[in-house]
C-alpha cells in the first residue's frame, strides 16, 4: 500500500471524479469496483481512520465510514482482538472531538458504526458502551450527541436485523430492558428541567382553561387535580438549543415506546411531561402560519443515511443532495416556530405509541385514564371557540401533522380503549363525544373529515355490538347516547347536501377514479351514508323521520319541473334560464340524487323481523319512489333541452337513474310484502309492480342514455329474480319488452343492457314462483314460452352452422365473430343465473338451449385457431358444465370432452400457451377449468376420462409451463392436479373399510403409481421457482391433501418423498426467497416432520446440517443442539426460525475476508 497521505489524495480525486457530471457509467463502475476491493482488504480500516481524521471531503468520510460499517457487520469475527480494541477506542474519540464540526449525516453515520460495534461486543468486550452514552446524556454540552446515540441504540439493538444469532438478539433485548428505567428517568429529567427552567421566565399567561368563558365540558375531570393546574400554565418560550434537545428526547421516547412493554417505569411524571409538550401543537402562537407537514428534524439519527447514493454498501457514499453540508444547523427564518410545532407532533407520536398497545397490565390502567384526561384537555383546547378564532380556523392554522396525530389518537382511543374506559365513572363519555363531534365537523381538510368519520364508524360498530350482547338494558344504553347520535345523523346529512355545504362539496373531484374505482365525491358520499345507515340501525324511527322530510322537500322541486316544460321547433325545452335559478336547480338535483342513495342504503332496515313494525314507513318510501320513477319516464326529462346542458342534463339523468336504483334496493322488501299478501288483497302490490314496470319499459331502448338504460335493466332483473310475481309476464309493459327483444328487425341494445334484459325475461319464465305448490307453477306453458324466447334470441347464431365453412366465408368472418360473441354472452349469463336453482328450472333451460349447444360444439373446431372466439366458447361451455352438467347427460358430456381432448393437441396447447398473457393462455385456462369440474363429479360416469385428463395435464401441459417463469396456466393446471388427487383418491389408493380395520393400519395397495409420483414431483418442482402465488397455492394443496387423505402418512410419500419436501422447504426459508410465507412453510414442515418425529430428529436433521454449505463442524453442532426436540407446534416453529436465522448468521460471518490487496 502507498503512504496514507498519498492514498488520501488518490481517494479524494477518485471520489470527485465519481460524482462529476461528465464521468461515464463505465468509469463509475471501474471506480466502484476498485473501492469495493480496497474495502475488502485486511487493514483497510487503518487507512480509513486516517482519512476520517485528515479530510474535509464528505464523500471520502462517507466512504470511510461505509468501510467500517462493512467491517463491523460482516467481518468482525475475523478481526484481531487488538485491532478491535483500537477501533473501539478511536472511533468514539473521533466522535467526541469532531461531532460539532462534522456534517450531521456524517455524525449520524459515525454514531451508527459505534452502535454496531456495541451490538456485537457489549457488554463482554465493550463494557462501557452503554454507560458512555448515559454519561453523555447527563453532560449538558454533550446531551444532544448522547441522545442521538441512544436513539440509534434503540433502533439497532432492540429490533436487530438478521445478522445476529437468536441467542444474541435475546441477550441484547434483555440487557436493554434492564436499562429502560434509568433511560426513562434521564429523559424525563431533561424534559422537566427545560420546561421548568423556561416556565419561570414565561410572560403574559393566557386565560386559565377553567375560566368559564366557554362552559368547559371536561372541567369535572381535571378540577382539583394537579393536572388542571399544570396544564393551565403558559407554554414557555424555548430557545433553539432547548428546542433541539427536547426534540431529540421525544424522538428517543417515541422509539423506546414502540418496543418496551407498558409498565410502571413509564411514570406519571413522564406522562405529564409528554402532555406538556403536546400542548406546543395546539398553541396558535406556536404554529401560526404553518401549513407544511414538517419533515424529519435535521437532528434525526435514523440510520437511513447509511449508504446514500452509493451503489453497494462498499461503494462510494454521498451526502443527501439537499442537506446542509457544513456542520451548521442554521434555521430558515421562522424555523423556531416550526420546531415548536414539531415538539407537539413528537409528543403526540409518543402518546400514540403507548395508545396502540392493546395489552394493558392492570397496574397501568390508572395511567391510561390519566392519559385520556390529559389528551381531552387538549381536545377541549382545540375545539374551544373564542372571539378571535372559530374552531375551524383554529384547526386550519395548526400544523397539519399535529392534527393528523391527534386524529390518530382519537381513533386508537375509540378502537382500542373505549371498552375499558367507558364504564369508569371518572370518564364522561358523552362529553367526550360532544368534543369529538366539534372536532369532526370543523376539520379543515377532506382527508381529516374522512378520518373522523372512520372514528364514528368504529364507535357505532362498538355500540351496535354492545347492544346486541346486552339486549336487556338496550334502552338505557341507547338513551345515554341518543342525543349524540341524533346530532351526528343530522350533521352528516347536512354535509352531503349542496344546500348546506356547497363550497366544500364543489371542491370534490367527481371524474378521477381511485384504486377502489370510485371518485372522491363517491367516496365522500359512500362514507357518509355508511354512518347514516349505522345510526338507522340503532335509531330506526328517528333516522327515518329525519331523512324522509328532507327527501320530500327536494322531490317537490323535481316533481314541479313539469310546469316549466315547453315545446320549441326542435323539441321540448325546460324553461328555466336565469343563472341563479339554474344554479339552485343544479344544487337541488344533486341533493336529491344523494338523498335517493341514502334512502336506498336504508332498505335493509325495513325487512326481516321488523317488516311489520316498519311497514308503513317502507310503503310510504316505495310508493313515493314508484311515483318519481314513473314521472321521470313519462315526461322523459333526459330528453329535454336545457339552458346549461353540460350541467343540468347529467343532473336530470342522474336523479332518474338514482330513483330507479333506490327502488331496486327495496326489491327484498317487495318480495317480503308479496309473501305476506299472497292470499289477501293484492291490489296494492300489483299496482306497485305494474307501475315499476311502466317506469322501466320506456327506458329499454338503444336511444336512452346508457346510465339510465342500465338502471332500468337492473330494476327489472331484481323484480324478476328477487320478487318473482306470478303475474309479471302478463304486465303489458313486460310484453312490450318481450316483443322488442325477440323482434329480429329491432335495433340491438348495448351489450351489457342486452344481457341484463335477456336475463330478466328468462328468469321470469324459469324461476319458481314463491309460495306456490309445484302443481300451480304452470311449467308446461312457461317451458314453451322459454323455448320460443331462446329460439328468437339464437336465430342468427343457429344459422351460422350452415355457413360455417370459413374457406368460403372469409368476407363475413367479423360479422360471424360479432354474432357469436353477443349470443354466447347472453346464453352464458342465462345459464349462470339459474345454476343454483331447482332441477325443473335447469331442465327447461337446457331444453331451450340444446340446439345452440350442438351448434357451438360444431363451430368449435372451425374456430380453434381464433383464440378470442375459442375463449368465448369455452367460457360458455364452462358455465354449462358448472350449471347444467346433470341435465346434459353423460353421453353428450363425453362427446364434448372428447372433442376438446382431440382438439387440444400438444402443438395447439404450445401455440396457445406461448402467447404469454394472451387470449391463447386464457383459452387453455378455461379448458383446464372445465376439466376441474369434470374430475370433481362424484359417481363413476366420468371416471373413464381420468387417465387421458392426467396424461394431458402431466405429459402435454406441464412440460410446456414447467420451466416458464410466467404464472399463466400454471395456477389452473396445479388446481386441476389437486382436484384429481382430492376427488379421485381411490384411483391411486384402493382401500376397503374392512381391510383397514383388519390390518389396524392404513397401508393401502397403490395403483397408477407413476402418475401419482409425477404429480408429486410437479408440486415439488414448483417450490424451487420464484413465483410466490403458485408456491402458496401448492403448499396449501399439499396441506389440504394431508388433512383430508393423510398424504404425508402414505408409505409411498413417507419413504421416498417426505424428506425431500422438508429439505426443499427449509432451503427456501434459508434463502429467504419467499419470506412472506414463513409461517405457512414452518407449519408445513411441522406437519411433515410430525409423521415421524423420531426419524426427523435422529436421521433428517444431522443429514440436513451435514449438507449445509458455508458452516464449520462446531457451528453445525451448535445449530443441532439449539434445535430443541420438541413436538408441539409453537416450540417446533420457534426452533425452525432459530435454525434459519443462525444458519444465515454463521454463513455471513464465514463468508468474509477475501484475500488479496489493492493499491489506490
Amino acid at each position: 500500500m502507498a503512504s496514507e497521505e498519498a492514498s488520501l489524495r488518490a481517494l479524494e480525486s477518485l471520489m470527485t471524479e465519481f460524482f462529476h457530471s461528465c464521468t461515464t457509467n463505465e468509469r463509475k463502475r471501474e471506480i466502484e469496483e476498485l473501492l469495493n476491493n480496497f474495502a475488502q482488504q485486511i487493514g483497510a480500516w487503518r487507512y480509513c481512520l486516517y482519512f476520517l481524521s485528515n479530510t474535509r471531503n464528505e464523500y471520502v468520510m462517507m466512504y470511510s465510514l461505509t468501510v467500517f460499517e462493512n467491517l463491523v457487520n460482516k467481518m468482525w469475527l475475523g478481526v484481531a482482538s487488538q485491532d478491535k480494541m483500537e477501533i473501539r477506542s478511536c472511533l468514539p474519540k473521533l466522535l467526541l472531538s469532531e461531532h460539532k464540526a462534522l456534517p450531521y449525516f456524517i455524525r449520524n453515520k459515525l454514531c451508527k458504526v459505534i452502535v454496531d460495534i456495541g451490538r456485537q461486543d457489549w457488554p463482554m468486550f465493550y463494557h462501557d458502551f452503554f454507560t458512555n452514552t448515559l454519561q453523555l446524556i447527563q453532560s449538558p454540552a454533550m446531551a444532544p450527541l448522547g441522545l442521538i446515540l441512544l436513539k440509534t441504540t434503540s433502533e439497532e439493538l432492540a429490533c436487530p436485523r438478521e445478522d445476529l444469532s437468536v441467542a444474541r438478539k435475546d441477550e441484547l433485548r434483555k440487557l436493554l430492558l434492564e436499562q429502560v428505567p434509568t433511560v426513562l428517568g434521564l429523559l424525563t429529567g431533561i424534559l422537566e428541567t427545560i420546561w421548568d427552567k423556561h416556565s419561570v421566565t414565561a410572560t403574559t399567561p393566557p386565560p386559565s382553561p377553567t375560566s368559564g368563558d366557554s362552559g368547559e365540558l371536561l372541567g369535572s375531570l381535571l378540577q382539583g387535580t394537579v393536572y388542571s393546574k399544570l396544564l393551565s400554565q403558559p407554554i414557555p418560550q424555548l430557545d433553539q438549543e432547548s428546542l433541539q434537545l427536547c426534540s431529540l428526547a421525544l424522538e428517543c421516547l417515541a422509539h423506546l415506546f414502540s418496543w418496551i412493554p407498558l409498565s410502571t417505569s413509564i411514570t406519571p411524571s413522564l406522562l405529564a411531561t409528554i402532555f406538556h409538550f403536546a400542548r406546543f401543537g395546539c398553541d396558535l402562537r406556536v404554529g401560526a402560519g404553518l401549513k407544511s407537514k414538517l419533515g424529519p428534524s435535521i437532528y434525526s439519527s435514523s440510520s437511513s443515511s447509511s449508504s446514500p447514493n452509493g451503489g453497494s454498501a462498499g461503494g462510494p457514499g454521498a451526502p443527501p443532495p439537499s442537506c446542509p453540508v457544513n456542520g451548521s444547523t442554521a434555521q430558515a427564518p421562522g424555523g423556531g416556530r416550526a420546531d415548536r410545532a414539531r415538539l407537539g407532533v413528537l409528543a403526540m407520536t409518543c402518546v400514540n405509541e403507548l395508545m396502540s398497545k392493546n395489552c394493558v397490565p392492570l397496574d397501568f390502567e390508572e395511567y391510561l385514564l390519566r392519559m385520556f384526561q390529559q389528551t381531552f384537555f387538549l381536545l377541549q383546547k382545540l375545539t374551544r371557540e373564542n372571539n378571535a378564532h372559530t374552531v375551524k380556523s383554529r384547526l386550519q392554522e395548526l400544523d397539519e401533522g399535529y392534527v393528523e396525530k391527534f386524529t390518530d389518537f382519537l381513533r386508537l382511543f375509540v378502537s382500542v380503549h373505549l371498552r375499558r374506559i367507558e364504564s369508569n365513572a371518572q370518564f364522561p363519555v358523552v362529553e367526550f363525544l360532544a368534543l369529538l363531534f366539534k372536532y369532526t365537523f370543523h376539520q379543515p381538510t377532506h382527508e381529516g373529515y374522512f378520518a373522523c368519520l372512520d372514528i364514528w364508524t368504529i364507535f357505532l360498530d362498538y355500540l351496535t355490538t354492545k347492544i346486541k350482547s346486552r339486549l336487556a338494558d338496550r334502552d338505557s344504553v341507547l338513551n345515554r347516547y341518543k342525543d349524540a347520535l341524533v346530532l351526528l345523523l343530522r350533521e352528516v346529512l347536512n354535509r352531503i347536501q349542496f344546500r348546506y355545504n356547497q363550497a366544500q362539496l364543489e371542491e370534490l373531484d367527481d371524474d378521477t377514479l381511485d384504486d377502489d374505482q370510485q371518485t372522491e365525491w363517491q367516496r365522500y358520499l359512500r362514507q357518509s351514508l355508511e354512518v347514516v345507515a349505522k345510526v338507522m340501525e340503532l335509531l330506526p324511527s328517528h333516522a327515518f323521520s329525519t331523512l324522509f322530510p328532507v327527501l320530500q322537500e327536494n322531490l317537490d322541486v323535481y316533481l314541479g319541473l313539469q310546469q316549466f316544460i315547453g315545446t320549441t321547433g326542435t323539441g321540448r325545452r325546460l324553461n328555466i334560464t336565469a343563472e341563479n335559478d339554474c344554479r339552485r336547480l343544479h344544487c337541488a338535483l344533486r341533493d336529491l340524487s344523494s338523498l335517493l342513495q341514502a334512502v336506498g342504503r336504508l332498505a335493509e332496515y325495513f325487512i326481516g323481523d321488523v317488516f311489520a313494525a316498519r311497514f308503513n314507513d317502507a310503503l310510504t318510501v316505495v310508493e313515493r319512489l314508484v311515483e318519481v320513477t314513473c314521472y321521470g319516464s313519462q315526461i322523459s326529462l333526459y330528453d329535454l333541452e336545457t339552458a346549461v346542458p353540460s350541467v343540468l342534463k347529467p343532473d336530470l339523468i342522474d336523479v332518474h337513474a338514482q330513483s330507479l336504483a333506490a327502488l331496486q334496493a327495496y326489491s327484498h322488501w317487495l318480495a317480503q310484502f308479496y309473501s305476506e299478501v299472497q292470499r289477501q288483497n293484492q291490489a296494492r302490490f300489483i299496482n306497485l309492480i305494474t307501475s315499476a314496470m311502466d317506469a322501466s319499459a320506456p327506458l329499454i331502448s338503444a336511444k336512452v342514455p346508457e346510465k339510465l338504460l342500465l338502471s332500468a335493466c337492473h330494476l327489472m332483473v331484481s323484480i324478476a329474480t328477487t320478487v318473482r310475481p306470478v303475474f309479471l309476464v302478463t304486465v303489458p309493459a313486460v310484453q312490450n319488452i318481450f316483443n322488442l327483444i325477440t323482434d329480429s328487425l329491432a335495433r340491438r341494445l348495448p351489450p351489457e343492457a342486452q344481457v341484463l334484459v335477456c336475463r330478466a325475461l328468462s328468469n321470469m319464465l324459469l324461476l319458481p314462483w314463491p309460495n306456490l305448490p309445484e302443481s300451480e307453477q304452470q311449467w308446461q306453458t312457461r317451458s314453451t314460452s322459454h323455448a320460443s324466447l331462446l329460439a328468437a334470441l339464437t336465430r342468427n347464431y343457429r344459422q351460422l352452422r350452415a355457413s360455417a365453412n370459413l374457406q368460403q366465408r372469409r368476407v363475413g368472418l367479423d360479422d360471424m365473430k360479432a354474432e357469436l360473441h353477443q349470443t354466447l354472452r347472453v346464453l352464458r349469463d342465462i345459464v349462470d343465473s339459474i345454476s343454483g336453482e331447482a332441477t325443473k328450472s335447469r331442465q327447461i333451460c337446457y331444453q331451450s338451449l340444446q340446439e345452440s349447444v350442438q351448434v357451438s360444439l360444431t363451430l368449435f373446431p372451425i374456430f380453434i385457431h381464433q383464440p378470442d372466439v375459442t375463449d368465448e366458447m369455452l367460457s360458455f361451455f364452462l358455465t354449462l358444465f358448472q350449471g347444467l352438467r346433470v341435465q346434459m347427460g353423460v353421453p353428450f358430456t363425453e362427446q364434448i370432452i372428447q372433442t376438446f381432448l382431440n382438439m387440444f393437441t400438444r402443438e395447439q396447447l404450445a401455440a396457445s400457451i406461448l402467447q404469454e398473457g394472451s387470449a391463447g393462455c386464457r383459452v387453455v385456462e378455461k379448458f383446464l377449468k372445465i376439466l376441474q369440474v369434470v374430475v370433481q363429479e362424484p359417481g363413476q360416469a366420468f371416471k373413464p376420462f381420468l387417465p387421458s385428463i392426467i396424461s394431458l395435464c402431466m405429459e402435454q401441459v406441464y412440460p410446456i409451463v414447467a420451466e416458464r417463469s410466467s404464472p399463466d396456466v400454471k395456477a389452473e393446471m396445479f388446481e386441476l392436479l389437486y382436484q384429481i388427487l382430492h376427488h379421485n383418491w381411490r384411483y391411486f389408493f384402493k382401500t376397503s373399510v374392512l381391510a383397514s380395520v383388519q390390518k389396524g393400519v392404513s397401508e393401502e395397495p397403490m395403483e397408477n403409481e407413476a402418475q401419482f409420483i409425477a404429480a408429486m414431483q410437479a408440486f415439488g418442482q414448483s417450490f424451487l421457482q420464484p413465483d410466490i402465488h403458485i408456491f402458496k397455492q401448492n403448499l396449501s394443496y399439499l396441506e389440504s391433501l394431508n388433512s383430508k387423505h393423510k398424504l404425508y402418512h402414505k408409505k409411498m410419500f413417507r419413504t421416498t418423498m417426505l424428506l425431500h419436501f422438508i429439505n426443499v422447504l427449509l432451503q427456501v426459508l434459508v434463502h429467504r426467497s419467499h419470506d412472506l410465507l414463513q409461517d405457512e412453510i414452518a407449519l408445513a414442515v411441522y406437519n411433515m416432520a410430525s409423521v415421524d418425529f423420531e426419524g426427523f430428529y435422529s436421521a433428517f436433521m444431522p443429514e440436513f446440517l451435514n449438507g449445509c454449505q458455508g458452516v464449520d463442524t462446531n457451528q453445525r453442532t451448535v445449530l443441532g443442539r439449539n434445535f430443541k426436540m420438541e413436538r408441539d407446534l409453537p416450540s417446533f416453529t420457534q426452533s425452525v426460525h432459530r435454525l434459519v436465522n443462525d444458519l444465515r448468521y454463521y454463513r455471513l460471518c464465514n463468508g468474509s475476508l477475501p484475500p488479496g490487496t489493492v493499491k489506490l
